[in-house]
């Protein structure tokens, strides 16, 4: 039986119309449910906002280690840059992390090895909580040691010099860290029969400013040559200081 003229013209009206409803979600997509392409993340990474902020952040860093080396008995002798801005992902419509809020993320680590005389680490620490104790009598500048002498920190020299038992409690590994919001110093263990040593930094995996930008300074230095050097190592880990981010509904040009 054969379809009237009005009946197959309504039908395929209909199947039009279905096909529009069908694709109106996917040409209604806005910039902000895509995910940022490498060369926008690449021309975002590389405008005067996101550098100015690189720059200002690396050289408070750098600044921070160069107090440790400077204001406290360490020896610095190996510097880590690990720079990268990432891209936000396309909307999440079912498992949200947040990814897809933002067009560029960039965050900076530094972290800092520093060479020490392992038969004077109780001076050693008591040095670096003298200089933490002058910083925050000046007020704690910015970029100043944060770890000044408390009751745990002066058991934990005690312990050091032989005057006192493990800070941490009978029967605990040797106390090998201490730490803030912000930093993070620890030290190779000396006292233990088992040896845990400071670990080498990780391999640069890529480079490639100003997206990705890894430095090892001096580039040639390992952390086995200074304890080699010196006797043992102390890191400072400085974390990871996010420095720049442009969420979607932003115009980055008015974005610092």
């Amino acid at each position: 039986m054969r379809l009237p003229v009005s009946a197959v013209r309504a039908s395929g009206g209909r199947s039009v119309a279905a096909a529009l409803l069908l694709t109106l979600p996917l040409s209604a997509c806005s910039s902000a449910d895509r995910a940022t392409s490498p060369e926008e993340v690449r021309e975002l990474a590389n405008g005067a906002p996101a550098r100015e902020a690189r720059q200002e952040t690396e050289d408070h860093l750098r600044a921070v280690v160069r107090a440790y080396d400077g204001d406290t008995p360490l020896t610095l002798g190996l510097v880590a840059v690990d720079d990268r801005c990432v891209g936000g992902s396309a909307k999440e419509w079912f498992f949200q992390t947040g990814d897809d809020m933002y067009r560029i993320r960039c965050h900076l680590h530094v972290t800092a090895w520093f060479g020490a005389d392992p038969a004077r680490i109780a001076d050693v620490l008591d040095g670096v909580f003298t200089a933490g104790d002058r910083a925050a009598s000046a007020g704690a500048p910015a970029a100043s040691v944060p770890f000044g002498h408390d009751d745990y920190r002066g058991r934990l020299v005690d312990y050091y010099r032989g005057r006192g038992p493990n800070p941490t409690g009978p029967d605990t590994p040797e106390p090998a860290q201490i730490s803030d919001t912000s930093q993070t110093l620890s030290w190779d263990t000396v006292r233990s029969s088992a040896r845990t040593p400071v670990e080498e930094p990780a391999a640069c995996a890529d480079d490639g400013p100003p997206v990705t930008r890894c430095l090892r300074e001096p580039a040639s230095t390992t952390v086995a040559e200074v304890r080699a050097r010196h006797g043992m190592v102390f890191r400072l880990d400085l974390g990871n200081a996010e420095y720049y981010t442009v969420f979607k509904d932003e115009d980055p040009a008015r974005t610092g």
